[in-house]
């Protein structure tokens, strides 16, 4: 006697059903076919203006909501955060350092921003944002001072460096003893560290500083606002970093470049050694190589962006391997094509990077090569 298993067979004759179905529907014959979009026919281009949003992002701001825990009536010391990198690091690490700040129930003294020599950069905090501005709109949140009293401010901070350290660590077991021995320390905060596990007070300090106490300076923002109105409307703001310091600093490789960008890349890259092997393809897929030129305009073809769109190019001085990108998309705008005058050839790296920043954060379609956000 044979025994015939239905279940193989039952499957077998689904599979089969599904792909004759399939092959029906997807057929450009059937009634039920959408011909895909292909952005070299200007017949099939996407309209993405039009294409509303079915959940509108509101502002969040529980911070403001309740009361406010009062500050403590003594003071731990004084902390001074020391800001690194572009113009968003500096921005995420103040935020960052008043949490910490209030965490340690010490006192803000105004932050210090790198001085880069790449970028001939000597633009302070007092130079992008609006101090008095800060200070009122921390107030309540941490106590923020423009001097030191005199019996320290002729020291130097003592310096406590937490950006190389991984894992999790205790800013109160870590820093706080420094803080109180020292009176007035300098932090350059972790990249590592989980901020929900802050207490609501420093968690509420923070988000002040980040979303509502930064305002450029008056004449910064006047020239942020000329900016965007010669901007041609409507447009996508594309952060787009290629720059030879970002690429070596990412430690990644890119075989395809031209010779000019090669050298320009190894004449700031140091120590800083590009991974190879299986350690390079681990890092790429991590999304830590930025893309260059090319890839990004690629990446917005997948994105079906019709190469017609009015782009405006949020980036700095030196960008390499743009062709890629302005072979493809053809509407490309920058602040040196649109502003002129001494007052902005005097600018720098952290005052033209603030200018990206307010027409980033004022348009609804911003993009980004590198795996960083306008957070």
């Amino acid at each position: 006697m044979v025994v015939i298993s239905v279940k193989p067979i039952f499957t077998i004759g689904v599979l089969t059903l599904s792909l004759i179905l399939a092959v029906l529907l997807l057929s450009p014959t059937s009634p039920l076919y959408k011909a895909p979009l292909f952005l070299t026919s200007p017949m099939n281009k996407l309209d993405i203006w039009s294409v509303g949003r079915k959940v509108e992002w509101r502002p969040c701001k529980w911070w403001l909501q309740g009361h406010l825990t009062a500050l403590p009536s003594k003071s731990s010391g004084f902390i001074r955060v020391d800001c690194y990198g572009g113009l968003n690091q500096m921005r995420r690490d103040l935020c960052d350092g008043v949490g910490i700040a209030r965490l340690l129930n010490a006192t803000l003294v105004l932050p210090k921003f790198e001085v880069a020599a790449y970028w001939n950069e000597s633009s302070g905090f007092a130079d992008v944002f609006d101090v008095d501005y800060f200070i009122q709109q921390m107030n309540g949140f941490i106590k923020v001072v423009k001097e030191l009293p005199s019996d320290i401010s002729s020291k130097e901070p003592f310096h406590v460096d937490c950006s190389k350290r991984k894992g999790q660590f205790d800013y109160i077991e870590s820093v706080l003893p420094s803080l109180l021995e020292h009176h007035y320390i300098s932090i350059t905060p972790a990249m590592s560290q989980r901020r929900d596990r802050y207490p609501q007070y420093a968690k509420a300090s923070l988000c002040q500083a980040c979303y509502s106490a930064l305002r450029l300076t008056k004449s910064l923002e006047k020239k942020a606002s000329e900016l965007l109105e010669a901007i041609p409307k409507p447009f996508l703001s594309l952060h787009l970093r290629f720059e030879p310091d970002m690429v070596a600093y990412s430690q990644c490789e890119y075989p395809d470049l031209s010779s000019a960008s090669m050298e320009a890349i190894e004449a700031v890259r140091g120590d800083r050694k590009p991974w190879t092997g299986e350690v390079a393809q681990i890092w790429r897929k991590r999304g830590k190589c930025p893309l260059t030129p090319n890839e990004t305009a690629f990446i917005l073809q997948v994105l079906s962006i019709p190469t017609n769109t009015n782009i405006y190019l949020a980036a700095g001085d030196g960008l390499m391997e743009i062709e890629g990108l302005t072979s493809v998309y053809t509407n490309v705008f920058t602040k040196s094509s649109l502003l002129s005058g001494e007052d902005f050839k005097s600018m720098h790296g952290n005052t033209k990077a603030a200018l990206d920043y307010y027409v980033s954060i004022h348009t609804r379609f911003v993009y980004s090569n590198i795996f960083w956000k306008y957070g």
